[in-house]
């Protein structure tokens, strides 16, 4: 009885104290409040943009581990136990001469990888490690209820400046991460800090998920603002009831509107999937088609007959298409930039090494944002770290009826 009322004395000191609280005084707020639950010694620390460190929140400033030790400021993601706390999403203690100096918890929102906490109790039992992975839940809560509005958060997440269309898209994209009972998602884009014409979207209606790639002409902050457009366009219109066709249509009008017929273009897939019955629908606008993966194998792209760009108003008809998906399928959306990146000899990255790639990722049995972590590191390397052209990847896997198991 004393421990759950540890637990919950920490979880309503934290609650209460934070609603006149900024994301600066959460460390603060974490440490006083977990005393209650037997915890001590509380570091919070977030992932980068990347997703290639965690650094840590010491409120004592808006730069990266402002008044902290030089070694506790900044962690590698790959290479250190924080980081595969972080990468395979579960608890890890830091053995000591005396038992257990500390545990590395994983700080979710949902399933979005927000970072870790680094904690210390008085008594290292199973009522410890639930006490911790209820502290980690409400400062990951905590911190996405914040950082929108947190310009420290923004510094913190950012290990170099950001260009002023990957600001502006940043903003308007949805967080890298969803998942429910029924299907996961997740998303990766590069270059983080000077994307050009890539988005990607989704959202939830009922049984039904939305989702939409787009990749604009151009790599500069004209393009940021075609992609920006469109995605913006997207939502009105889907939220107005209207069908794919319907959307698609009403896109390419509001870019026709604000910069004339062919001036500014954007390919995409636009599509729904209805987690109850499986039914995956979509509509081409001239852009590469979806790839499935069924049972650790590639077994299909999608094709459908594929209309204009939308902007260029050739007047191609736009057709809806559709597909049967399996419990445990994965739809890759994707942009050139992951499959025409060039390594120093000029070879392409390509489709089936992409593919390969997530099919293997899977069979090591990886969570889908890791696995979209090391694609993105993957493409990186390959290209000598350093981009032409947006690479943007949006995966759905559907569970069906018989998985009912949250997969993280």
């Amino acid at each position: 009885m004393d421990s759950l009322g540890g637990c919950a004395r920490m979880l309503a000191g934290m609650v209460e104290a934070s609603h006149l609280s900024a994301i600066e005084q959460l460390p603060a707020l974490a440490e006083k409040n977990a005393a209650h639950a037997g915890l001590y010694d509380v570091m919070i620390y977030l992932a980068d943009l990347q997703q290639e460190v965690l650094r840590l929140l010491t409120g004592q400033g808006t730069n990266a581990g402002e008044g902290a030790d030089p070694e506790l400021a900044e962690l590698r993601i790959d290479g250190t136990l924080a980081g595969r706390a972080f990468q395979d999403v579960r608890v890890l203690p830091k053995p000591g001469a005396g038992g257990v100096d500390w545990w590395w918890v994983p700080l979710l929102d949902g399933t979005e990888r927000l970072g870790v906490l680094r904690v210390s109790a008085r008594v290292a039992d199973e009522w410890a490690q639930e006490n911790m992975r209820h502290l980690a839940s409400v400062v990951a809560l905590l911190v996405v209820s914040k950082r929108n509005h947190s310009d420290s958060y923004a510094r913190l997440v950012r290990t170099r400046p950001m260009d002023v269309a990957a600001e502006m898209q940043w903003n308007l994209l949805p967080p890298l991460t969803f998942a429910n009972e029924e299907v996961v998602i997740g998303a990766a884009l590069e270059p983080a800090y000077e994307i050009g014409g890539d988005a990607f979207d989704y959202a939830l209606a009922g049984e039904r998920v939305h989702l939409a790639i787009f990749d604009a002409m151009g790599h500069d902050a004209s393009a940021g603002l075609t992609s920006n457009l469109a995605l913006a366009a997207c939502r009105n219109y889907r939220r107005q009831g209207a069908d794919l066709i319907r959307v698609s249509e009403g896109i390419e009008q509001v870019l026709i509107d604000e910069f004339g017929r062919a001036n500014r273009f954007a390919t995409a897939i636009l599509a729904e999937l209805n987690t109850r019955t499986g039914v995956f629908s979509w509509v081409n606008r001239g852009h590469h088609p979806p790839v499935v993966i069924r049972g650790g194998r590639w077994i299909t792209s999608l094709q459908c007959r594929p209309a204009h760009p939308m902007g260029l108003d050739l007047g191609l008809p736009v057709t809806i298409c559709g597909e049967q998906l399996e419990p445990g399928d994965r739809v890759l959306l994707y942009t050139d930039g992951i499959t025409e990146a060039r390594n120093s000899e000029g070879q392409e990255f390509g489709l089936e090494r992409f593919v390969d790639f997530i099919i293997r990722r899977n069979a090591d049995g990886l969570p889908v944002p890791e696995t979209l972590r090391r694609l993105i590191r993957s493409v990186l390397k390959y290209h000598d770290g350093r981009l032409q052209d947006d690479a943007t990847v949006l995966l759905v896997e559907w569970h069906g009826g018989a998985h009912r198991k949250l997969h993280l």
